[in-house]
């Protein structure tokens, strides 16, 4: 699959490490996730990538080509701050503005104001927009140029649930289209919805880079109850198929280290004489791996 970004050996110091020699690489048409806490090197790492900042060491490749030109630049739409408009001017004079500046014919306006759910509200001055729809002319004005790259620092801060929701449907949409989209986030929920790849990072360290499927590969673990629940830890305790069991609100979770299926687990606990009156297989969530990912640093 064709690369369109290449990271290697990342860093930046300023009075300390805000990102400590990262290196990824960006499959075309995917959705990679830059997820870590406030102060990880996510706006970092994107000013580095985007020529905003000057990286202490390291190189990147976009489409081939080492760093950041004009001609890169062309076909990379990104949000990087929170949206900036003149807040007296319709939604339609200011993407006229973007589109002179950017040199894209006016015609792409109502085809990105479509996109974005905001064609009916053309005419109606920025200041006027909730949150929500801010961010989605932001996204409007970043998708004017038609980029094969679209960079998102944080695009659902500060929204409702409402407006996250919409902001999701529209990432998952722009990326139905081929386009790759970078989204960093402190949400685990979010990067788990719309991403198909993530890159952890911790104090500008990179902890995993890979889909977001084999970051949850675990087998995951049972969650089971009976009457006795002693006798139940001990029938499972001899099994040798889990690495790990405990009790947690009176239910036994068993973590998986050699696959079972849930009907012959039961099966087998009949066999011994337990029967349950709870038996669910669980996955473990992204949450759930980035907490014990996070633990062995």
């Amino acid at each position: 699959m064709e690369k369109v970004l290449i990271v290697k050996n990342l860093t930046k110091k300023f009075k300390r490490v805000a990102v400590n020699q990262i290196s990824f690489e960006v499959q075309k048409g995917n959705v990679y996730g830059l997820l870590g806490p406030n102060g990880s090197g996510k706006s970092t790492t994107f000013g580095m990538l985007l020529s905003t900042i000057n990286p202490t060491s390291g190189e990147w490749y976009w489409f081939g080509e080492k760093g950041t030109t004009p001609k890169t630049l062309k076909k990379i739409g990104a949000i990087i701050e929170q949206p900036n408009f003149y807040p007296y001017l319709s939604a339609e004079k200011n993407l006229k503005i973007v589109a002179k500046i950017k040199g894209i014919p006016y015609s792409r306006i109502d085809e990105v104001l479509t996109l974005v759910g905001l064609l009916e509200r053309k005419k109606d001055a920025f200041k006027t927009y909730s949150l929500g729809m801010k961010q989605r002319l932001a996204i409007a004005s970043a998708m004017i140029n038609n980029p094969q790259v679209l960079i998102l620092d944080e695009p659902t801060n500060g929204l409702d649930p409402e407006g996250i929701i919409q902001i999701r449907e529209l990432i998952a949409q722009i990326a139905q289209k081929g386009t790759t989209i970078i989204v960093a986030s402190h949400l685990l929920d979010e990067i788990e919805k719309v991403c198909s790849h993530v890159i952890v990072l911790k104090n500008g360290n990179a902890l995993y880079c890979g889909s977001v499927e084999g970051m949850t590969s675990s087998m995951g673990y049972f969650e089971l109850k009976c009457e006795n629940n002693d006798a139940l830890i001990n029938a499972l305790q001899t099994m040798n198929l889990f690495k790990k069991i405990h009790i947690q609100n009176e239910v036994v979770i068993a973590t998986i280290e050699n696959d079972i299926a849930a009907a012959e687990l039961n099966k087998k606990l009949a066999q011994s004489g337990i029967y349950l009156s709870m038996l669910q297989k669980k996955k473990e969530s992204l949450e759930s791996q980035f907490l014990e990912l996070v633990k062995k640093q």
